[in-house]
C-alpha cells in the first residue's frame, strides 16, 4: 500500500459533496484543485502504511463535527480562489 495521507482521500469525498452544495464560479480543473490545496494544507495530516490504519482514520471523519469543519474549509478556500484565479 505504501504511505498514505488519507485525508487526501476524505477530501476528495468531500469535495463531490461541495459542489453539489456550492456552486464554483469557475469549475476548472486548475481551480478546484487550488481549492484542494488550500483545504488540504488547512487540515492537519492523517498519514498510515496500513489499510487497518487508513479504515481508523476514514470512520473518524463520520462524526458530522468534523466533516462539518471540512466543508468550512472548502467554502473558505472556495471564496479565496474565486477572489484570486490562477488562470487566464
Amino acid at each position: 500500500m505504501g504511505l498514505v495521507n488519507a485525508n487526501e482521500i476524505i477530501v476528495m469525498q468531500l469535495f463531490e459533496e461541495f459542489q453539489q452544495q456550492y456552486t464554483l464560479k469557475c469549475s476548472c480543473d486548475r481551480c478546484k484543485e487550488d481549492i484542494l490545496a488550500l483545504v488540504l494544507n488547512r487540515l492537519p495530516p492523517k498519514y498510515t502504511s496500513s489499510e487497518k490504519g487508513k479504515l481508523f482514520i476514514k470512520s473518524n471523519y463520520m462524526d458530522r463535527q468534523i466533516q462539518s469543519d471540512v466543508m468550512r474549509e472548502f467554502f473558505n478556500a472556495a471564496q479565496i480562489v474565486e477572489s484570486n484565479q490562477n488562470h487566464q
